[in-house]
């Protein structure tokens, strides 16, 4: 999959080979993005041209809103090219946002990044919209293709009673419901990271752990207890996992936020390495406890549900 990473005005000199293109921001690539990517790929096998995705980075909101605040996304940019290219995408555009970009009119966003990247048919949602403050929308490509290139608009799609959402995913993370999570995204939610060393208490009360450090701005679910999958060394491992701020031991007014996976019948040494968390199940909501035995008590109870949690998964 080649990635081409595109600044206005972009420096693109060469023929560009013409693609079949599906356009958004894709936080999450969900099934609703997946619906457009899906389609943009089938255009492109009927025209007998390479399939592309453009997204956009960083969040836009970050320009238009003048947040000061951290972005959080369900899936960063190196997570969303990995997804992208298991789905068999051949060209990802990755477009600066940038102020000058937000203040595109439609007309200009069309002529700079539809016709001079050589797009023959795009495809995006029904709420998908662009240009300076929004107004560009599906209706406006359309009426501005003049046969040049097609236009194919995806629409809402819905789990339950509602639209698939980034939104939606993010209120469900919050909630901690990773089943519901998994349902809207189609796959399990994950957060990538790498183990840094902990304080090691884990391992003098027979539970030892791989200290989880999340990377810059990944989106960490609800505090609590979770039945978990980590891939380390390119093997997927049952564990559990403890997101929170173990109040057992530590200050309560102490706001560190720590990723905590014990990983069954392991004893590897995997500090430094790179590692994803899959969130599969909430068990319990973190909590402190009387002493260490009671700690331990509890563990065990969770340990065992993960384990009968992931033999009903087989």
């Amino acid at each position: 999959m080649d990635v081409i990473h595109l600044k206005y005005p972009h420096q693109i000199t060469t023929q560009v080979q013409p693609t079949s293109l599906a356009i958004g921001f894709f936080d999450g690539v969900h099934r609703g993005h997946q619906a457009v990517i899906t389609e943009a790929k089938k255009k492109a096998q009927q025209l007998g041209i390479r399939s592309a995705v453009m997204t956009f980075d960083p969040h836009p909101s970050i320009v238009l809103g003048g947040r000061n605040e951290r972005v959080f996304y369900i899936t960063l940019l190196e997570d969303k090219l990995r997804i992208l290219e298991e789905m068999g995408v051949d060209v990802v555009y990755v477009a600066h946002f940038t102020s000058q970009l937000a203040q595109l009119s439609p007309t200009d966003f069309i002529e700079t990044f539809l016709r001079e990247l050589n797009v023959k048919h795009i495809t995006a949602g029904f709420d998908f919209s662009f240009g300076a403050f929004g107004k560009g929308k599906m209706t406006d490509i359309e009426a501005a293709a003049n046969g040049d290139f097609g236009v194919t608009v995806i629409d809402k799609q819905q789990c339950g009673d509602d639209k698939i959402s980034s939104t939606r995913i993010r209120a469900v993370l919050e909630a901690g419901d990773m089943e519901e999570a998994a349902k809207l995204l189609g796959r399990p939610f994950a957060t990538s990271g790498i183990v840094v060393h902990g304080d090691k208490r884990g391992r003098t009360i027979g539970f030892p752990t791989a200290n989880v450090q999340e990377k810059e701005g990944s989106f960490i679910p609800a505090v609590g207890v979770y039945a978990v999958r980590l891939f380390v060394q390119n093997t997927w491992y049952d564990g559990v996992c403890n997101v929170g701020y173990k109040p057992t031991f530590k200050d309560p007014e102490a706001k560190q936020l720590s990723i905590e996976v014990h990983i069954f019948e392991f004893e590897q040494d995997i500090y430094g390495e790179d590692v994803v968390v899959a969130w599969y199940k909430y068990l319990r909501n973190e909590r402190k406890f009387a002493g260490l035995e009671a700690l331990k008590e509890q563990l065990y109870i969770d340990q065992q549900q993960a384990i009968d949690y992931f033999a009903q998964q087989v």
